[in-house]
């Protein structure tokens, strides 16, 4: 899950002061969506594996809870920030259509 920040910070401007050295090329529009479409690609298999890992400790088939309590606060996370980020989108978009032209 954190792999996939890394995209993202790459996007941000950089800091007062300081070059990016490696700036993306104008037209390509698809990274950032890219970048979010694979977030929630990760997040749905996280869920999934949370899911099975509930049934098969239901079944009896774990003997270790603590790996799937670890799995399902894993998806819990990765979905909250998911959330968050969803969220900011919004404002973010909001605030765009609030701008006088």
């Amino acid at each position: 899950m954190l792999e996939r920040i890394g995209p993202l910070r790459e996007n941000l401007p950089p800091a007062p002061g300081q070059q990016k050295a490696d700036s993306p090329r104008k037209g390509e529009k698809g990274d950032f969506l890219e970048t979010l479409k694979g977030f929630m690609s990760e997040v749905n298999q996280l869920q999934k594996e949370a899911g099975e890992s509930i049934n098969r400790l239901a079944a009896g088939d774990v003997s270790n809870v603590h790996d799937v309590m670890i799995a399902v606060e894993k998806a819990s996370v990765s979905f909250e920030l998911m959330m968050e980020i969803r969220n900011k989108i919004i404002e973010a978009y909001h605030e765009v259509m609030r701008m006088q032209m």
